[in-house]
């Protein structure tokens, strides 16, 4: 199989020898564990060792443990090629990750060479799924689902808005903003601004002012919360006074520590918390009696475990991701944290469903986000 070594990255492995022969079920888990994003990825990382604890105490997967090996991509698609084929060095066939879309994308074509099914938590963008690759699978739902759901809320609620579309240039962002963009402009309303910025920028000044100068009222933003947090906390000291609305990016309460007070009245799509879904109690008690609180992708990555696990039993061997892909695709739905989940053939979940949030203050006075 064809193998195209870049750059080594640290991982951080769970009895992990080296080499393509293993004791165990290993499953890498990919993400940005530092960085800016890394609040995301430890999310991922709790959320699958977890998983597989309670995996291996209920017996393992065909008789063997499971074992989680931690591959930091830092949000970069260099690195997260760099991750993959560290990953395939290693003889891993299956992956929970990426967080970015950017970063899954092409490292999903590393993966689809040399045998690995990838199982993301949180790449929304439609592309992964849909460039008939055998191996690409996701626990969340698409862009052009969580777009159309936000659209539909701006012309219900802002119509009369003046609307500045920004994206912060990635697949995930841009992507986003396009979908609610050709909706909204196909509902005769038109956004007075559509800028690019660029991930790790710190200031905003230039684009404020644009802001400004058009009367902005309402900001639709294509990024993650980093950035976003910025916006928000600099408009307010520059006197914009208008509404920001964003994707699932924002589902981090580090939000509120970069934006403050101006957090307060942000909106966003997500799906309906895991946290509070009925089968979901367990687990989420488990999580809180640990120290950690389960919000946004936690949950997404535990059940990507959990459904690649019940698939390889399913399946009766490890050996051939392949195999184990097309039991996932045909043998659902898959019992879950989260309920049953299926897959139609791209690998998407046969479930998407995406509400709106918003970011308000809460009984301790801490802001946070709350479905409407």
């Amino acid at each position: 199989m064809k193998k195209i070594l870049l750059s080594s990255v640290v991982l951080t492995s769970l009895a992990l020898s080296g080499g393509s022969a293993f004791a165990d079920i290993v499953i890498g888990v990919a993400g940005p564990i530092t960085g800016p994003n890394a609040a995301f990825g430890a999310q991922f990382v709790k959320g699958a060792e977890q998983a597989a604890a309670n995996i291996n105490a209920a017996g393992g997967v065909l008789g063997e443990q499971v074992k989680i090996v931690i591959g930091d991509d830092v949000s970069d698609p260099k690195q997260g090629i760099s991750v993959a084929n560290k990953f395939v060095a290693d003889g891993i066939h299956y992956v929970v990750g990426h967080f970015n879309s950017g970063v899954s994308i092409p490292a999903s074509e590393v993966y689809a060479e040399n045998g690995v099914l990838q199982m993301t938590p949180a790449s929304t963008n439609p592309q992964f799924t849909e460039r008939g690759l055998w191996n690409t699978f996701r626990t969340c739902g698409r862009d052009d689902q969580q777009g159309r759901v936000a659209a539909a809320y701006i012309a219900a609620n802002f119509r009369d808005a003046k609307i500045a579309i920004v994206h912060d240039k990635t697949p995930y962002g841009q992507g986003l903003v396009d979908v609610a963009k050709q909706e909204l402009n196909g509902e005769g309303i038109t956004e007075v601004l559509y800028e690019g910025i660029t991930g790790g920028e710190k200031d905003f000044s230039a684009l404020i002012a644009k802001m400004k100068d058009a009367g902005v009222t309402l900001i639709y933003f294509g990024g993650l919360h980093t950035e976003a947090g910025l916006i928000m906390r600099q408009s307010a000291d520059q006197g914009l006074k208008a509404t920001l609305f964003s994707g699932d990016g924002m589902v981090s309460s580090e939000l509120a520590q970069i934006a403050g007070d101006a957090v307060v009245g942000t909106l966003n799509t997500f799906a309906p918390d895991p946290r509070r879904n009925p089968a979901a109690k367990e687990v989420v008690e488990a999580f809180r009696a640990a120290g950690f609180e389960p919000e946004a992708y936690t949950l997404y990555s535990y059940i990507a475990v959990q459904i690649v696990a019940a698939a390889i039993e399913k399946t009766g061997s490890a050996e051939d991701a392949q195999k184990v892909a097309e039991t996932i695709r045909s043998g659902g739905p898959w019992a879950t944290a989260l309920g049953e989940i299926g897959y139609d053939a791209k690998g998407d979940i046969n479930r998407p469903d995406y509400v709106i949030y918003e970011w308000r203050k809460g009984e301790d006075g801490k802001p946070t986000y709350f479905e409407k």
